[in-house]
């Protein structure tokens, strides 16, 4: 079997997952959990998993909140999400401006400011190839 690599790169702004905007910190405790819980399994199937932490300077806010499998964008994995932006205060306070929109994503008529485990979850083993949910 050839051993095959899992890279999630997490982007954000601000310094690290606890001093980040909120719904960023959100996204990036879920995407260790997933880490967390999927890293065994995969190190079983001869997976390796690798998680990178993209620190983004205050004025690329529209790519913060974004987490890439492989380098493949998770909106790009799951079908039918589409990105969007929507008002956020903790950013505002981040960058000192006012109004700011943060990245968040819509799925089966949901929004999501921070990303859900599931959804996490379903991109990466996608990522892999593995494909188990129905869409």
């Amino acid at each position: 079997m050839k051993h095959q690599e899992l890279i999630v790169e997490w982007r954000h702004i601000g310094n690290d997952v606890e001093n980040t905007c909120g719904r960023c910190g959100e996204t990036g405790r879920a995407v260790l959990d997933v880490i967390k819980n999927i890293r065994p399994v995969l190190e079983e199937e001869g997976i390796t998993v690798r998680m990178v932490e993209t620190v983004l300077e205050n004025e690329a806010i529209a790519d913060s909140n974004s987490i890439l499998f492989n380098g493949v964008r998770l909106e790009d994995l799951i079908e039918g999400m589409e990105v969007t932006s929507t008002p956020c205060c903790s950013c505002a306070c981040f960058t000192g401006k006012d109004d700011v929109e943060c990245r968040a994503v819509e799925y089966n008529d949901e929004r999501y400011e921070s990303i859900p485990p599931e959804l996490i979850a379903r991109a990466a083993l996608k990522a892999l190839g593995i494909d188990t949910a129905t869409e």
